[in-house]
């Protein structure tokens, strides 16, 4: 297979080694086949208008300078998130012939195509001149064929997949005892950006009305706090609410982040909206229960028993599906859905698919005598 040229406005550096971790993780498995990859990405989280402009733009004059350079060997291009990575995949196609493939994450539909009818009309004309659009989640799949009238032939659903070489179960005394925690306390974990749409405040207050039934229980908030305005207000929340043994951690790598999910009893992911929940599928590969709202992929990697679901927006409802998880007459969940779950999203899965869009998008192009 020739080279493949990766778009993506998300990609982990030394300083921000978690920073669109998902998008190095798929580079890494395509290298692994053998297939040459070459990276243009943004690796600077930082916002602000003027560091932001500059960012951008020198983001894309380097995939132009590169399409230009590699235009004779690049089989195509793959970007991820639809806006504004698309429009460089759709610049390659136009001026250098360059087929394309781009992944829907979610944001890129759900938040930024909703900004202005201008972003919206550019979305649809780079999905809809795609040769292939990748697909995170079912609701994404809806959306992209309905809203943006993509073909459903050229829809892919997949995920970005999970590594269960480091995401597996370990014994969850083992676990705690590496990491210091108390052998019988309750942990629930939450993974990811510590911002409004995640639902952390309503994860607070669930958490607040649990705590009289089970006292000898403790929430870990694992994740960036970019958004300083929420990450204050979250605090200030906690504190005049007296609320007791929440705990924040910056992010992890992926090998300490699977110890944390197999000592936790559960890894809870109260969303407003989730383009598929990635953390969720790990943490099932870790062997620990996931509690998550009934939102975008979540309803999926959650249904038959695989997890429990919880209305969004609801702190209620939120304590509830907590207690039916942890609680002292904790239901039980289908081991035997869960490892079907884990075993679609594998990382062996997904190759053997990402290589079979690849070659189905590049046609002649990715073709090479071997």
């Amino acid at each position: 297979m020739r080279k493949i040229m990766i778009f993506s406005n998300m990609y982990p550096s030394a300083e921000h080694p978690t920073y669109g971790i998902f998008v190095k993780n798929q580079v890494r498995l395509l290298e692994s086949a053998g297939v040459e990859v070459d990276v243009v990405a943004i690796q600077d989280p930082g916002k602000g208008r003027k560091a932001a402009l500059k960012k951008y733009m020198t983001w894309c004059g380097r995939a132009v300078w590169q399409m230009i350079k590699n235009r004779k060997v690049i089989a195509l291009t793959h970007a991820h998130y639809a806006f504004p990575t698309g429009v460089l995949s759709l610049v390659g196609k136009k001026v250098f012939g360059i087929p394309y493939v781009v992944t829907v994450h979610g944001g890129d539909i759900d938040q930024m195509a909703a900004k202005s009818q201008r972003i919206a009309d550019m979305t649809k004309r780079i999905l809809q001149q795609a040769e292939a659009v990748i697909v995170v989640g079912d609701k994404l799949h809806a959306d992209v064929t309905t809203r943006f009238g993509v073909p459903e032939a050229k829809v892919h659903v997949m995920s970005m997949g999970v590594d269960t070489s480091v995401f597996k179960e370990v014994p969850k005394a083992e676990a705690r005892k590496q990491l210091g925690l108390p052998i019988e306390e309750k942990i629930m974990l939450y993974v990811g950006n510590v911002i409004r749409a995640k639902g952390l405040l309503e994860l607070v207050e669930a958490f607040d009305s649990l705590k009289m039934s089970l006292p000898d229980s403790r929430l870990y908030i694992v994740g960036s706090q970019k958004d300083d305005a929420f990450a204050g207000e979250l605090r200030s929340f906690i504190q005049e609410n007296d609320v007791e043994d929440i705990f924040f951690k910056e992010p992890l790598s992926q090998s300490d982040l699977a110890l944390w999910m197999a000592a936790s009893d559960t890894l809870v992911l109260p969303s407003h909206h989730e383009g598929f929940g990635l953390v969720a599928l790990e943490a099932m590969a870790a062997g620990t229960t996931v509690v998550g709202t009934d939102v975008g992929g979540l309803s999926y990697l959650l249904k038959d028993g695989a997890g429990f679901l919880v209305e969004p927006e609801n702190p209620a409802s939120l304590a509830t599906g907590l207690w039916n998880a942890i609680g002292e007459n904790a239901e039980g969940i289908d081991d035997t859905v869960v490892r079907e779950r884990v075993t679609a999203n594998s990382f062996e899965t997904i190759l053997a698919n990402l290589l079979s869009i690849y070659r189905s998008a590049g046609k002649g192009r990715v073709a090479r005598d071997e």
